[in-house]
């Protein structure tokens, strides 16, 4: 039983006029429950609300609020004799009560047989008037429950908030009581939901990283990123940098979870169909071509006319982000349209750097990396859905990949390719197995002594339905999308978006730096128009021009970083904030706006 998404708040505040409650109306603690006298999960839930009543007292207020389940005959005559009994007689709680022992299955003639144990007339004209009085109140709680975002029973709202957690008394205790963990898991719940979320915290990152880059603390906040960390066994040492880790190691989760969205939308989402799926990549071709013509017919043939690949890449956290941050003023096909284009752009980085850059490419480690990904392949063939062979293999592969000089990230988008998907399950019949199980061991607990829980296998077979539920690769995506969203993209940003601001670079350096922005700025973008396909209303022109000119923004991103990072390495002639940026593995914001305090010491003590 889970919750659609909807509103976390209550929409109707309770009224104690109008409202059901049982305690004190000045009671710290107001539980709000939606239920339905035919719903068995209400009737085992009942007794929770009992106990908490016991072990809250006076502290709590129990408000109960109808919503008749649908395909039940007696839900609706249910709620409405239980209102009927509060208008009539003001014994809506020994009706609610008793319905709520008997149920959820009532026998023909049994509701109507309660109204005469509890006195309640059933014909008469004030019966009538007060039969549509009990009839519009469940059709107001039933409203009421829809703008809350209720759809399932029983719902509980605790305080105004809905409460998604677990019905056991305790796990309500606990968010009823307000625990510090409570509070921070509903805090960081309301934060996720809200849309421009991840966007706007990979902005605040960005922001705290330029301002401590242009602190006093500037220099200690870059040297920290540059400490090494790995392993060390015996003569064995693998070691990075903390800013390498982060760019090659946690970003590969990112492309991972990309790579899952993407593989998501070409089987069964808007680009299933050949030509959906071909429009992402022909923009990507495209929207690569003419920045590197535009970057070429600013700079003449010398040492500079090597750096055509710096504009060709599309930075795609940062693109991704920008697009996340504008909610639903974009279209989803446009999101997707740009997610797959990125994706595309980045591997065309990766093959441009191994083809025209790259003088350092193992040969050795190129082999066992295409040994890996067939291996993966293989296992993906043979139907094999646990997730520990695929985890072992892409570790391995993102280490053949870094051993081999392409940019490890790749190792993300290959696994996501090979992680297996199934059919969906049958899912009645899945519940009704689950159901079956959870069944034969209350049966079991209710006989058994010295017993503290479910019985292994029970937790062994309900363990086999609910991996049978989700795919392996929708599994994996829900699990690591939050980490890549709220992990992996500040500490990204919050890494690479230090930026010294200096006008310095822009003396002697307007017409490389012309050739970068305009390579961006226009090529990117139109090159991406001249190959976009009319495809229905919904891709407006100018929503289209704004989302392709998120691909030109300029940051540090696989892809563009790493095309960047050997366009200018050691080529005679290159101004020195450019060599440094080639030399020691920096950003492209040297380009637009100056280079770093850290690149221009290093380059003059190297």
């Amino acid at each position: 039983m889970t919750l659609e998404s909807g509103s976390l708040r209550l929409s109707r505040p309770v009224d104690l006029l109008r409202d059901h409650y049982l305690g004190e109306p000045d009671a710290q603690i107001v539980l709000v429950e939606y239920g339905s006298y035919s719903c068995k999960h209400c009737h085992a839930a009942h007794e929770v609300i009992a106990d908490l009543r016991d072990r809250f007292g006076d502290r709590m207020m129990y408000v109960f609020r109808q919503l008749p389940i649908r395909g039940s005959d007696s839900a609706r005559p249910a709620a409405e004799l239980a209102e009927l009994a509060g208008i009539l007689e003001g014994k809506f709680w020994p009706v609610h009560d008793e319905l709520m022992r008997r149920g959820p299955d009532f026998a023909e003639g049994e509701l109507d047989e309660l109204a005469v144990r509890f006195g309640l007339e059933l014909t008469g004209p004030e019966v009538e008037q007060a039969r549509e009085r009990a009839s519009a109140r469940v059709d107001e709680d039933r409203a009421s429950a829809r703008e809350s975002g209720a759809r399932v029973t029983p719902s509980f709202f605790i305080n105004g908030r809905r409460y998604e957690g677990a019905w056991d008394e305790n796990a309500l205790a606990e968010a009823m009581v307000g625990s510090l963990g409570h509070r921070i898991q509903s805090a960081a719940l309301d934060f996720v939901r809200w849309g421009p979320s991840t966007g706007l915290l990979l902005l605040i990152m960005s922001l705290i990283a330029i301002a401590a880059v242009n602190s006093p603390i500037g220099p200690g906040f870059e040297h920290f990123w540059n400490l090494s960390a790995g392993l060390e066994l015996g003569n064995f040492s693998f070691k990075l940098p903390l800013l390498d880790w982060i760019n090659h190691g946690l970003l590969a989760i990112f492309f991972l979870v990309v790579g899952l969205e993407i593989k998501r939308e070409f089987t069964i989402g808007h680009l299933a169909s050949r030509r959906s799926a071909i429009l992402p990549i022909a923009a990507s071709i495209g929207g690569m071509a003419l920045p590197a013509l535009i970057y070429l017919s600013f700079i003449p043939t010398g040492p500079l006319s090597g750096g055509w690949g710096v504009p060709i890449a599309t930075d795609t956290a940062f693109a991704i982000a920008l697009i996340v941050l504008l909610g639903d003023r974009v279209p989803v096909e446009l999101r997707v349209f740009l997610t797959a284009a990125v994706i595309v752009d980045d591997l065309i980085a990766i093959v441009v750097v191994a083809i025209f850059y790259s003088g350092k490419i193992s040969v050795l480690f190129i082999g066992a990396s295409i040994i890996i990904t067939a291996a993966l392949v293989i296992i993906n063939r043979w139907n094999v859905y646990r997730p520990l062979p695929y985890a072992v293999g892409g570790i391995l592969l993102w280490l053949a990949l870094h051993e081999a000089g392409l940019h490890a990230t790749l190792a993300g988008v290959i696994l996501a390719v090979v992680t297996p998907t199934r059919p969906p399950g049958n899912l009645p019949a899945l519940l009704a197995q689950a159901e079956n199980v959870l069944q034969d061991e209350m049966r079991r607990a209710g006989e058994a002594v010295l017993r503290h829980g479910p019985s292994e296998p029970a937790l062994r077979a309900l363990d086999t339905i609910h991996d049978r539920i989700e795919s392996p690769a929708d599994k994996l995506l829900r699990n690591l999308e939050p980490w890549s969203s709220y992990f992996v993209l500040p500490v990204f940003a919050l890494a690479n978006a230090g930026v010294v601001l200096t006008t310095d670079v822009f003396a002697g350096h307007s017409v490389l730096m012309a050739a970068i922005i305009l390579g961006l700025l226009v090529g990117k973008p139109g090159g991406d128009r001249r190959v976009f396909l009319r495809r229905s209303e919904t891709w407006l022109c100018g929503q289209t021009f704004s989302v392709q000119l998120a691909a030109g923004v300029g940051s540090r991103v696989p892809g563009r970083d790493r095309v960047h990072n050997v366009a200018f390495h050691r080529r005679p002639g290159i101004p020195e904030y450019f060599r440094f940026c080639r030399s020691k593995d920096r950003r492209l914001y040297c380009i637009y706006c100056g280079g770093s305090r850290r690149g221009r010491d290093s380059f003059a003590q190297s």
